[in-house]
């Protein structure tokens, strides 16, 4: 495989590269997977640094593509585990690392699988989590990682821009819902840096955006469950022009019920889920059971 004669990309994938590769395998990134392959080097460089990657850390990968942040994660991680569900993509890209990056290509391994369905990866624990997710699907999949993976420490996922201010928001931003909280209850989360269309092909019609998720050194302080919290969220945010009495009567079982759990937990049944941290959503779940 040649490198490009354009760019000084090294052992990373070029434009002329992505589409050789992509050519050499008839591939067409899909709207329906969300796919749009990152073709410039140095956003890969860039993303891997933000990441903050390090030599002993062992970086899980979802939606690894033609291997572009695969290749850049590769040079400075300890070991990389890459989750892709694309039969074509997935059947290629331990011969790209191989070719690439032959000294390292004992450090890779691929799980063919939905990301969505990963329960276990092989080798040792991953300790960060790098991604340029796949628009459709970036959310749940994120989750699903935190919580499936409690030993990943860091994590800097590349989404759409609206979707990296949701995840982002704080209580009080018009953007601010339920990702907002579900992330936040693992999560110290951030905006990271903007990425412009012109490095991906197809170049995508908005703008993408880079989140840093840093784990909670104490998880959030509740006796509820993380279901029994996330059952508020999702209720709060369901009617979210509703206040609260009113968005939580179906879930704490009509409106008395849940104005009792609001006013113990010390919130106003008046209130908008958009203006509570995921402490005080804890602390409505505690007291709907406290209640029972």
């Amino acid at each position: 495989m040649s490198n490009s004669s354009t760019d000084d990309s090294g052992p990373l994938l070029g434009p002329a590269d992505i589409r050789e590769l992509a050519g050499a395998l008839g591939v067409r990134p899909t709207k329906q997977r969300g796919q749009n392959f990152v073709i410039d080097a140095n956003t890969v460089r860039r993303i891997v640094r933000t990441a903050e990657v390090r030599p002993d850390d062992v970086v899980v990968e979802i939606g690894p593509g033609l291997g572009s942040l695969t290749l850049g994660l590769l040079e400075a991680a300890d070991r990389v585990i890459a989750v892709e569900i694309d039969d074509v993509l997935a059947a290629a890209l331990p011969s790209t690392v191989a070719a690439r990056l032959p000294g390292r290509a004992d450090r890779f391994a691929l799980v063919h699988s939905d990301a969505m369905h990963v329960t276990e990866l092989p080798g040792p624990e991953p300790t960060a989590l790098v991604a340029n997710l796949p628009y459709n699907v970036a959310v749940p999949v994120l989750l699903h990682m935190l919580a499936t993976f409690p030993s990943i420490d860091r994590t800097l996922v590349m989404v759409q821009s609206e979707v990296a201010d949701r995840l982002a928001a704080r209580p009080g931003n018009k953007v601010y819902g339920v990702p907002s909280v579900k992330a936040n209850w693992y999560a110290e989360v951030k905006r990271a840096g903007a990425i412009g269309r012109n490095v991906f092909w197809p170049a995508p019609n908005v703008d993408s955006g880079l989140v840093s998720l840093v784990r909670r050194d104490k998880p959030v302080e509740t006796s509820a469950t993380r279901a029994e919290v996330f059952a508020v969220v999702d209720a709060a945010f369901a009617q979210r022009r509703k206040t609260l009495r009113a968005a939580l009567a179906g879930w704490a079982g009509s409106a008395a019920a849940s104005e009792a759990a609001l006013v113990a937990a010390g919130i106003s049944p008046q209130a908008r889920g958009e203006a509570l941290t995921v402490e005080e959503f804890a602390r409505i779940a505690e007291m709907r059971e406290a209640g029972k």
